[in-house]
């Protein structure tokens, strides 16, 4: 278990603190929803850890696999519904993996980005295409 502590700070700001090592992460509401758009929005961070959380399981089955993927990116846009209730429509990823797209591991380091927990965990109503792009 990991505890996350949030503060409102006020003027639509929250301040998260990671328990385990204690580092701090400050969240804005977004100009479209009342605030100003200083700082990430609490969707934003959902988007933000499929495509972190996408990076490292493919990190982690390129070192149980002796690889090195350093320089994969992963660009993730999100957007929201028009209607009420504001939830998130889509978050729409494209990865690029610096490796030719005949690797013999492109398929393993595919199933392992679709496989990662935040993906996994989404709501079905939420579209998560995927898209890779081999650079090598």
């Amino acid at each position: 278990m990991v505890e996350v502590s949030v503060t409102y700070s006020g003027d639509l700001h929250t301040t998260a603190v990671h328990g385990p090592s204690g580092a701090k992460l400050e969240t804005d509401a977004p100009v479209d929803n009342c605030g100003k758009g200083e700082e990430f929005s609490p969707t934003d961070l959902v988007g933000t850890a499929m495509g972190t959380c996408m990076l490292t399981i493919m990190g982690i089955y390129a070192k149980n696999n002796g690889m090195d993927i350093t320089g994969t990116t992963a660009v993730v846009q999100k957007e929201m519904t028009k209607d009420l209730p504001r939830m998130i429509a889509s978050l729409s990823t494209v990865i690029e993996v610096p490796l030719p797209s005949d690797h013999p591991n492109c398929d393993g380091l595919i199933q392992a980005a679709l496989g990662c927990p935040v993906h996994r965990s989404l709501h079905p109503d939420v579209e998560k295409p995927v898209k890779f792009h081999w650079k090598g």
